[in-house]
């Protein structure tokens, strides 16, 4: 058993922390927010073009989060490269509103590779290095659609992203006499371009008091209401916090 440290300050000055989805609204927010508290962000998503071009501290990766070779490349790469990773964060994500009767097969193979296989191929890659390292902490991306049923997406999507709660439950259950932390961060309904396609496109109610009946706070998430939680989760801040998942929605749960 490893001695785990008492929380301290927000800062990840010299750590090493790889970002998946990074080029999407919360994944790129998350990457900004990092590299300002002074980590080193390996930013990787599916886009050819660098969309970090001059920013500090980030260096951009192509990654396909449901290929395992190209898992092993980015892991081995970042090792090379800086020695170690410190953090997991992992945001990469697709979005299905479509019915249990409309899904096809090929649909909830597509959800399912994404959402679930995407974040099962860098945990248990990077797991044993942090294992190793005798320190880590990772973050998935979960969804309040996994606790109460869905929002706007269909059944595919509540599924897979049910599987990543409990994947990151076992993994803060055996990591943690390692010093190895696992969270979920559960957003509500936050605008972002795949939000907008959940929703075929229609545009986010105006902001204020009255803009969604079902938030409490009155408006929908913005991507830096995640990506600060995330930052919380992942940051000395909470070295008393493994297997839970931090909910994010304005109040639209209150658990």
């Amino acid at each position: 058993m490893v001695d785990i440290p008492i929380s301290a300050m927000p800062r990840m000055d010299g750590q090493v922390a790889i970002v998946t989805g990074a080029a999407g609204g919360i994944g790129s927010e998350v990457v900004r927010t990092f590299a300002a508290a002074g980590a080193t962000v390996i930013a990787t998503d599916l886009g050819a073009e660098n969309p970090f071009e001059g920013a500090e501290r980030v260096h951009y990766i192509r990654y396909d989060v449901t290929s395992a070779e190209d898992t092993a490349s980015v892991v081995s790469g970042t090792l090379a490269a800086h020695g170690r990773i410190d953090v997991l964060v992992a945001c990469a994500g697709a979005i299905s509103n479509l019915s249990l009767a409309d899904a096809s097969d090929e649909e909830w193979e597509k959800i399912w590779r994404v959402n679930t296989m995407g974040v099962v191929n860098p945990v248990r890659a990077i797991y044993p290095v942090m294992v190793d390292q005798g320190y880590g902490k990772m973050v998935a991306l979960g969804s309040i659609a996994a606790k109460i049923g869905g929002v706007a997406s269909g059944p595919a999507y509540v599924a897979a992203k049910s599987a990543v709660h409990g994947l990151m439950k076992w993994v803060a259950k055996s990591g943690a006499k390692h010093g190895v932390y696992a969270n979920i961060i559960a957003p509500g309904p936050v605008e972002t371009p795949m939000w907008q396609k959940c929703t075929d496109g229609a545009p986010p109610p105006a902001s204020g008091p009255t803009a969604n009946s079902n938030v409490p706070l009155g408006r929908y998430g913005q991507p830096e209401d995640i990506a600060q939680g995330i930052l919380f989760l992942c940051s000395p801040q909470s070295n008393w916090i493994t297997g839970t998942t931090l909910d994010v929605n304005g109040g639209m749960l209150m658990d």
